[in-house]
């Protein structure tokens, strides 16, 4: 019995193992599922960033819906969650973003503007230079990899915005070449001791060093932040460490799957992970009493 179900276990469809990792990064479609994350997280003292991954047929308007629920449960978390907005998934409307940055200034909260292809960041920084005009506490991604980002972050340190700093999942086809790390650093530079906060986006242990490093050297007020369903161990050692803060981003929604198929496939060891703890499924099962 015990070899058939390893039989059965060895000829597991290797999309199956990376659907199944992949829901170690976005814990499912709905605000709960990621809730009951964070929930656990702040009662650890870890603050976390929530977003919606919408779905093709979903329209702006019912984006900024959710969004709005959003706005709602991570006022109630202590320390206090972030709302991550798309601006692209809202077509740039500023009616519809301006509530959501209405809702989070009534309660003292931020909305954060992730990143997206390269295309996408002039209007996304478009929007951000008019949240920044009306004094709504705001962020943005800024992506490593990009060779107009040390620039972006220039702009933005003068805008008192938030920056968090990516290495990036789209390149800049207008510098394919770039090394990330350098890239990253790159920013890192730009934005130490000119920005009002920046959080160190990565699970390099080496970029995070350097990067915390730099920025404090210069003054500058910081954080880490870690993306939900990696190892963190290493991530909060070094934050205890550097004596910063550490936030978890949270993604949920219809649109999970491409999201966490390509984080999974990134990180083989996720899929080794759950092939691991199925074995051990199987095991404990053909051994129980």
């Amino acid at each position: 019995m015990l070899k058939a179900r390893l039989r059965r276990l060895a000829r597991l469809p290797l999309h199956l193992a990376l659907q199944a990792a992949g829901r170690v990064y976005v814990p499912g479609q709905q605000l709960g599922d990621a809730l009951s994350i964070a929930h656990k997280l702040s009662d650890s003292g870890i603050a976390t960033t929530l977003g919606y991954f919408h779905g093709m047929h979903d329209s702006p308007e019912r984006i900024a819906g959710i969004s709005r629920d959003i706005i709602q449960a991570v006022a109630e978390l202590q320390p206090r969650g972030y709302l991550s907005i798309k601006a692209p998934a809202l077509n740039y409307d500023m009616a519809l973003i301006g509530g959501l940055l209405q809702a989070t200034s009534e309660r003292g909260l931020l909305a954060h503007f992730d990143s997206h292809e390269h295309y996408t960041a002039e209007q996304t920084l478009a929007c951000v230079r008019q949240a920044a005009s009306l004094g709504s506490p705001v962020g943005l991604t800024i992506p490593g990899r990009w060779q107009r980002s040390p620039d972006d972050a220039d702009e933005v340190s003068e805008l008192g915005v938030r920056v968090r700093v990516v290495k990036g999942e789209w390149g800049d086809p207008t510098a394919p070449h770039l090394d990330p790390r350098q890239g990253y650093l790159n920013v890192v530079d730009r934005l130490a001791g000119k920005a009002r906060q920046v959080a160190i986006a990565t699970h390099d242990p080496w970029l995070a060093r350097e990067s915390l490093s730099r920025l404090q050297a210069a003054g500058t007020d910081c954080e880490l932040e870690l993306l939900n369903g990696l190892p963190r161990r290493e991530m909060l050692a070094l934050a205890r460490e550097f004596k910063v803060a550490v936030r978890v981003y949270i993604p949920f929604g219809i649109a999970w799957r491409p999201y966490a198929l390509s984080k999974a496939a990134q990180n083989p060891r996720i899929v080794w992970w759950v092939l691991r703890d199925a074995c051990q499924g199987v095991l404990a099962k053909a051994f129980r009493p």
